[in-house]
């Protein structure tokens, strides 16, 4: 697989544009004829070029001076590699991990050693303070100064979940087997390439793999969009999703409990598909012929699954989404409570944001979730459409729950029940730049103009409970606007 290494068409570019058409080493490569004795030195270099933005390369078998090939010997590679490896780990404080790969030039074999950029900076020498930090400048390897330390300092951060390795090192081949690849082009809509070496840079490009060498590790966001089994990573066993259905109101007796393998953009039809076959069904009449719907709108469903999927807190150990059907209604609960700065009442239109950005990212790529910001309000629409009680919103301690209710009457809804009802149609009525009234509410409730007095004495009921207010306070009670109490 000679193009498993992304980054070494570009290192290869980056050698020869600096010895031509005059040899000058450019920041982010240093040229070197053998290895240094000086270790401290050594260290030097990682720490800058792991302190660069990009990273960087030092290629060996470069004579320093001129840029021409000298060559490396196999014991040499070995002796270089061996040593810039302990030195990452045990010399530099985040430790690093170098890449490597042995290349023709000239007819005479060269090292070139990657040094990646890393997230966490700076990257110092280990035991001594951040100060001890070195960056590239102008070609060279010199200290930082305490300016661009901070400037640093402000661009570090840790790794997100996603972005951590699920597996340990595979081949190329591994990964392949293990990632459903054609999957992903399914849904991205794109020809998946041919051949494995290209394969493998493609998903690098989509942050599904770290390659390193001659293999590469599976990220978690890899694993989880297209891993063919959850269960071969030892960390996402408990992550996958989980289906139970129970006979009756409560959880005393179970039917049956389905757990998910595949990773979850590419099992997420497959869910949909199971929960259609295995939720309640009415039967329509539509133009003379009967039809059988799911009582629940698929809309619904599907951006709730994906919500609990993306949003759940990935570090919270031995919990994963569950999916809990009862005979009136269905539970979405995942990982994780709101993050700071939510509250439940401003989650319908609420400016999106997610603790697992990059699967957020592919869900909406992938055509699985719609458009930023919403989903919520989608559902929240689809459930009025549909004529079903308020989606109830609960958070639990380490948890979030979301609950759909199947079709109930006005007069079977609880008083509470009736006033979430009207305080979240204002609330899709105001992001859709109108009001609620009470004949949109009586539509929204399924009644009719001869129960116009109880929509009345409802909305009196919310107004008085503080969830909507009197869009114009000077307005006639007759053609009254509400919104919600925040607006």
């Amino acid at each position: 697989m000679d193009k498993l290494k992304s980054w070494l068409g570009h290192a290869l570019e980056l050698l020869e544009r600096s010895v031509s058409p005059l040899p000058v080493e450019p920041n982010e490569l240093d040229w070197k004829s053998g290895l240094s004795p000086r270790k401290e030195r050594l260290v030097e270099h990682l720490s800058a070029f792991a302190n660069h933005p990009g990273g960087g390369f030092i290629a060996f078998g470069v004579d320093d001076a001129n840029g021409r090939t000298v060559g490396v010997t196999q014991n040499i590679v070995e002796t270089i590699v061996g040593q810039l490896t302990n030195l990452g780990r045990d010399g530099l404080e985040p430790p690093i991990v170098i890449d490597h790969a042995v290349v023709e030039r000239d007819h005479r074999p060269i090292l070139l050693v990657r040094i990646a950029e890393q997230l966490v900076k700076p990257v110092h020498r280990r035991g001594k303070s951040i100060e001890h930090a070195w960056i590239r400048s102008g070609g060279t390897t010199r200290k930082a100064s305490r300016h661009e330390i901070g400037a640093m300092l402000t661009n570090s951060r840790a790794p997100r979940w996603e972005e951590t390795r699920a597996s340990t090192r595979l081949s190329g081949e591994e990964i392949l087997k293990q990632l459903d690849v054609a999957s992903i082009g399914k849904l991205l809509q794109r020809p998946v390439p041919d051949d494995a070496g290209e394969a493998l840079s493609w998903l690098v490009d989509e942050k599904m793999i770290e390659l390193e060498g001659e293999g590469g590790s599976i990220t978690h966001f890899g694993a989880m969009a297209a891993a063919r089994d959850l269960a071969s990573f030892d960390t996402l066993e408990r992550k996958r999703i989980r289906v139970i259905r129970y006979r009756g109101l409560n959880k005393v007796e179970t039917i049956d409990e389905v757990i998910g393998r595949k990773g979850y953009a590419i099992g997420f039809e497959g869910l949909i598909a199971h929960l259609k076959r295995i939720l309640p069904r009415s039967e329509l009449i539509r133009e003379a012929l009967r039809a059988e719907v799911s009582v629940y709108p698929e809309i619904a469903l599907r951006e709730l699954i994906a919500n609990a999927l993306i949003h759940q807190d990935f570090t919270i150990a031995g919990a994963g989404p569950l999916i809990e059907i009862f005979d009136d209604r269905i539970e979405f609960t995942n990982p994780g409570s709101l993050l700071p700065g939510k509250t439940i009442d401003r989650l319908i239109g609420a400016t999106p944001e997610s603790r697992n950005e990059t699967l957020a990212a592919a869900f909406r790529r992938y055509r699985i979730c719609e458009e930023r910001g919403t989903g919520f309000q989608k559902i929240v629409a689809a459930v009025e459409f549909f004529g079903l009680p308020p989606v109830q919103f609960v958070q639990p301690e380490n948890s979030f729950k979301v609950i759909l209710y199947a079709p109930r009457r006005f007069a079977e809804m609880s008083v509470g029940e009736r006033v979430e009802a009207c305080y979240q149609h204002a609330v899709l009525k105001y992001l859709s730049s109108s009001a609620m009234t009470n004949r949109s509410l009586r539509e929204r409730l399924k009644m009719n103009e001869k129960q116009r007095n109880q929509v009345t004495n409802l909305i009196a009921d919310a107004v008085s409970g503080g969830r909507i207010k009197r869009k114009d306070p000077d307005s006639g009670k007759k053609f009254a606007e509400y919104v919600p109490y925040w607006a």
